[in-house]
């Protein structure tokens, strides 16, 4: 009779071993704070301003192919009122009293990551929505060719790479 044979993986600490990443994508956000983020984030959908219910609908009613906005998303640690994943693309209303110093950080580590911010005003969204819906257009036809744009170089260096190794 044979001796099987069994893999057999190194031993190591405990302590060198990576924190799982469960919920929230990757981002390093614990469990607890997450739930709060859902959990506020679906309060805000109940409770929604004008702005925002009227651009919920518009987008609702309209055909973007692929892309969609979901409401009152929560994207790694922050909130946005409307967040495009396929884009990596969000939309803040900017209700009167907001908090500026807030709104810029939140701002600063979703573009940090990739995730392009455009700020619409409240009473533009009321007032003026056409030319609101414009402007989103034009964002996310510019989002499209940048995502594009990365495919391509991306596409570039994956041939250049195989090219030096031949």
């Amino acid at each position: 009779m044979t001796e099987r044979k069994t893999l057999k993986l190194p031993e190591t600490d405990a302590t060198e071993a990576p924190a799982l990443k469960k919920k929230g994508r990757g981002w390093e956000i614990s469990d607890k704070r997450l739930d709060v983020l859902h959990e506020q984030a679906r309060e805000m959908r109940r409770h929604s301003s004008e702005a925002h219910k009227a651009l919920a609908e518009k987008f609702s009613k309209a055909d973007l192919g692929p892309y969609t906005f979901k409401r009152h998303a929560v994207v790694g640690s922050a909130i946005v009122d409307f967040n495009c994943h396929l884009l990596g693309m969000a939309i803040a209303i900017d209700e009167e009293g907001a908090n500026e110093t807030l709104s810029k950080r939140r701002d600063k580590s979703l573009n940090a990551v990739g995730i392009k911010v455009m700020r619409l005003k409240a009473q533009d969204i009321l007032e003026n929505m056409d030319d609101v819906l414009a402007r989103i257009t034009a964002g996310m036809r510019m989002r499209i060719a940048d995502k594009q744009d990365a495919r391509r170089a991306h596409g570039q260096q994956m041939r250049e790479g195989k090219r030096g190794r031949s």
